[in-house]
């Protein structure tokens, strides 16, 4: 193990498989002592697949689906375990971090345990498809009540200690979905929007205190990569959860996430302490640094208010002139406009 973290103390939520894992593992390689986090013991099984959609795939494609699913399975114990065969310091900790003070155990655990709280990555998170139209709130709030709410949660109780110390860092896990992605998912996509603003918000108050707050959207294969995949082929065709099949992620196309925990690392390093409100796409050899959401265009008329008749000439003229959204270039591209 190397020691870029040393004498550090972690707490990673959504650890016990997939991406929150590898971080927890990879940071306790770095040195620091870890507490690992995830609903309840055993395999969080599935999120979105049900025997009878299981049902509808063919033989092979339900192989596929039952040797990844017991190829990824996993809790907050076994990733400790992990760490601690490989000579390192966890502690497992079971809770919905969705409810405020079961967050608030989670944060007092690792000061109980270890003595502090110096880094915490959220992971968490969970997913459900619908057209918005036919979204039911349950699956609304399924997904938005992890994030941005259980990140709130960590963040308001960790806050605290990190402030006294003088030192944090914050680090939550978003998607590329906070643009819209293509897919059937608009509650995923607003709480993972939710993410980001979260993220910028918390920056800006904290910077003060030597605590940094960034975000990253993941590139990897992981059991839900493996889900989606399979939810897709057990839809009637045209129900599948992507907006445009043109648009779709083959399942191939995305690497281990243990690639993307070098960078996830750096992040909570005192090298990173200038780095601070920024959101990240990273996956394989590569990270990507978004945007933020600058004015790029603007009109302005003086003395009366615009006319509707006056802003159906300047916004196209003017406003508009340099911008496709990229929600009319796909569809534009789809049909072929």
């Amino acid at each position: 193990m190397t020691q870029n973290l040393k004498d550090k103390v972690a707490v990673v939520t959504g650890s016990g498989q997939g991406i929150g894992r590898s971080i927890a593992i990879g940071m306790a390689r770095e040195g620091a002592k870890v507490i690992t986090n995830n609903r309840k013991p055993g395999s969080t099984g599935f999120a979105i697949m049900n025997e009878s959609l299981v049902r509808n795939l063919n033989d092979n494609d339900r192989k596929v689906l039952r040797n990844e699913l017991k190829t990824a399975a996993g809790d907050a114990e076994t990733t400790a375990q992990a760490i601690r065969d490989l000579g390192g310091k966890a502690e497992s900790f079971f809770g919905d971090i969705s409810d405020f003070e079961v967050a608030r155990r989670l944060i007092q655990t690792a000061v109980d345990k270890f003595g502090r709280i110096d880094i915490l990555v959220n992971v968490a998170g969970t997913f459900a498809f619908s057209p918005i139209w036919e979204m039911s709130e349950e699956i609304w709030d399924k997904v938005c009540l992890v994030k941005p709410k259980a990140y709130f949660n960590c963040i308001r109780h960790a806050l605290p200690y990190m402030i006294k110390q003088k030192f944090g860092r914050i680090i939550n896990c978003t998607s590329g979905a906070f643009k819209g992605g293509g897919i059937r998912q608009a509650n995923y996509s607003a709480a993972n929007a939710g993410v980001v603003g979260l993220t910028y918000a918390v920056a800006q108050e904290v910077i003060q205190f030597g605590i940094t707050c960034n975000a990253f959207a993941p590139n990897a294969k992981t059991r839900a990569s493996f889900e989606i995949y399979a939810y897709e082929r057990a839809q009637p065709e045209g129900q599948g959860p992507w907006v445009y099949d043109n648009y779709k992620i083959p399942l191939d196309a995305s690497p281990n996430p243990d690639d993307l925990v070098p960078f996830i690392c750096y992040l909570a390093t005192g090298e990173a302490a200038n780095i601070s409100g920024s959101v990240f796409f990273v996956g394989g050899q590569s990270v990507h640094l978004y945007s933020e959401s600058d004015i790029m265009n603007s009109i302005t008329k003086q003395g009366d208010p615009w006319t509707i008749e006056e802003l159906k000439r300047a916004v196209p003229m003017d406003l508009m002139r340099t911008h496709r959204s990229s929600t009319m270039q796909m569809y534009e591209i789809v049909t072929k406009k």
